[in-house]
């Protein structure tokens, strides 16, 4: 019985906590109730949401500061490059496409973090809305000045998606090389986190 009161208790003050937080992805959402592409899709930009919210919080000058040798990124250009992969993330679901060059030196960490995360809640949720057919006329499009340059969908998973799982790693590998790991509580498989 104790025990049972500890787990609602526990799950409670999560769910609360998780709705506190000025972000998105503090807890990752319920699942839908059906398999679609749509839902999978969504799932996992949910899934890297979550992971990135928890790599990212916390981070204090010295982690984004943080590089393992000369040639490698920061860490805080590594979440530039992260801001960079959500935008194609959600670019892709509204056919919009990644102009190029890009530069996003003006934005703070805090500001990456909050549009990364807000970019990666609203393609999950465009994502879970659109039908096979839909999912297949949509494209990943690049503009470099008047060249364009159109991808099938496909390319979404195993670029952006995926480059943005390893990129959040990175993260949590920096952050602990850096003295500050990321918080022990973080469950990945269940997407939820204890406080």
């Amino acid at each position: 019985m104790k025990y049972w009161f500890y787990c609602s208790f526990l799950f409670l003050h999560t769910i609360s906590m998780a709705q506190d937080s000025p972000f998105p992805y503090a807890q990752i959402p319920s699942y839908p109730d059906t398999y679609s592409s749509g839902n999978i899709l969504s799932r996992m930009v949910d899934g890297l949401g979550y992971r990135y919210y928890w790599a990212t919080e916390g981070l204090k000058q010295q982690d984004l500061d943080y590089k393992p040798s000369g040639e490698a990124r920061s860490t805080f250009e590594t979440i530039q490059h992260l801001y960079g992969l959500s935008e194609m993330i959600l670019n892709a679901a509204i056919n919009e496409p990644n102009v190029r060059p890009a530069d996003w030196s003006d934005l703070s960490f805090r500001d990456l973090r909050r549009k990364t995360l807000e970019q990666l809640r609203q393609a999950s949720q465009l994502y879970s809305k659109l039908s096979e057919e839909e999912l297949a006329k949509a494209q990943v499009i690049f503009k470099n000045g008047e060249n364009e340059n159109a991808f099938p969908l496909w390319h979404i998973m195993n670029g952006p998606i995926a480059d943005a799982l390893w990129h959040a790693g990175q993260v949590v590998s920096f952050r602990r090389s850096s003295g500050n790991p990321m918080n022990p509580n973080v469950n990945v498989f269940m997407g939820q986190t204890r406080y």
